[in-house]
Formats: C-alpha cells, structure tokens, sequence
C-alpha cells in the first residue's frame, strides 16, 4: 500500500468511526504502529485530523464540510474522470467561470492547457491556472479567501461576478438531489455560487456520486438551473433518474 492509499484510508477510518488507535489503524493497512504514528502526525499538521494519545480522532462536528486537505484525498480517480469530460464539453475560445472545490480544482489542471478564459473562484485554482505559459487566460476576481478551504468570498466576489458573462459556469457543490436542489455548507460560498449561475449561459456541475442525495445547509438553487451533472459510477441510480427526470443531462464516467 502506498502512502498516498495508507493516507487516505486512516483519514477515511477516522472520519467514518470518530476516532480510531493506532493498534487498529496498524491492522487495517498492515503497516507498523511506528509509520501509523507517522502517518497521523502528517495527517494532523495538514489538518485532516486531530492527534490524541494513542491515536485520533475526527475534526468534523455532524454537518460540518470536511476540510479541504481531507476532501483532496478522497475519491481522486474518480474526480479526474469527472474533470475530464468537464473539459470535454468545453470548447476552445469559451469562457468560463470555475467553481472553488477540489473537484473543480482538477478540472483547472486540464484547462490550463486549453484556449480558453477562465475566471477562477479559489486560491489554489488559481495557482495552477497561473503557473508556466499556457494557452489559458487567468482571470482572477476580488474577494477574500476562506481559511483553509481557499474559495474567494465577499463583496469584491460578488461585484466581479456581476460585472461579467460566461459561455459556462464549472460548479461544484455539498449537496445536489432534484427535490432539495443545489446545496452548499458555507452562506457566503453560497452567495457566490448564486451569482456565478445567474452570470453564465449554462451550468455543468462537477460533483462525485457521495454529493448526489445529500443536502447542505445552505441553499443555492433549484436543479432546474443545472444544464449538465457530470458524476461517477457511486452516484445513486434512484438520484440520477430523478435528476433526469427534470430535464437535466447526466453523464456518468
């Protein structure tokens, strides 16, 4: 088991059981309790979770978003091939508004590369997005960046969002089913998502098969705003049918 893979599953362990020793993260992966304790100090000073005496425990408090650190790790594969036929569907010469997120943050990887304008909402978007030449224009809108998470907020975010038009909006999402719509954790991450949908001509909402079904706090819009959901195989059929249902392309990949 790689240390990527050893990673991700003590952080999933974690997070699904609470809090977890380091004697059970050993016989989980089969690593020695020595790299175990390695592993949940890199895991803690990343703010995945939270050290304790004689192993972790979770962050999270029920309902909380998961911090990005531990969203980046989770369903990576699946979150390319999302990012992929996100790419896809874009042409060269669009413009296109992309969404803070991890999910979205793959999908900035492969426009980089593309002849297109991109108006990232996210620190770490736009770090790839400006890094080396590349054919992709960088636009980059006022705002504050929230802690940790990197998605720019504000009044400046709003008022750039206003002030332009996008061929398409990448978004992703906390929530998204076909009766509760598109939800999110944070109000002022909300507010922007709002702002970027009523800015574009169309919506793909970027969101692995874990996001389908469930709902967030914060209410964004009714799925009727989506044009296209790009998801993975996890993706719960009776949710996809539903979503169809409404007019809505799901491409499954």
């Amino acid at each position: 088991m790689s240390n990527a893979d050893r990673h991700g599953l003590i952080a999933q362990t974690v997070r699904e059981s609470g809090r977890a020793t380091v004697q059970e993260l050993a016989g989980l992966t089969g690593a020695s309790e020595m790299t175990i304790r390695r592993d949940l100090d890199t895991l803690a000073a990343q703010g995945v979770l939270e050290r304790v005496r004689g192993g972790a425990r979770t962050l999270l408090l029920r309902g909380e978003e998961p911090p990005f650190a531990l969203r980046a790790r989770d369903a990576v594969d699946a979150k390319r091939r999302i990012a992929a036929e996100v790419s896809s569907l874009i042409a060269d010469g669009e413009s296109v508004l992309l969404d803070s997120g991890t999910t979205c943050l793959e999908v900035a990887h492969l426009l980089r590369g593309r002849p297109v304008t991109v108006m990232a909402l996210s620190l770490q978007a736009i770090h790839v997005l400006g890094e080396g030449p590349g054919p992709a224009t960088l636009m980059v809108p006022g705002g504050r960046p929230r802690a940790a998470e990197g998605a720019l907020t504000g009044p400046l975010t709003l008022a750039s969002l206003a002030a332009l038009r996008f061929d398409t909006a990448v978004m992703g999402c906390c929530g998204l089913s076909a009766t509760e719509g598109l939800t999110a954790y944070d109000l002022d991450d909300a507010a922007v998502k709002k702002a970027g949908i009523a800015s574009t001509r169309r919506v793909i909402v970027a969101a692995d098969g874990s996001k389908l079904g469930h709902t967030a706090y914060a209410h964004v819009g009714p799925s009727a705003l989506l044009r296209t959901l790009v998801t993975d195989t996890s993706a719960p059929p009776a949710e996809v049918s539903a979503l169809e249902d409404m007019g809505i392309v799901v491409k499954t990949v």
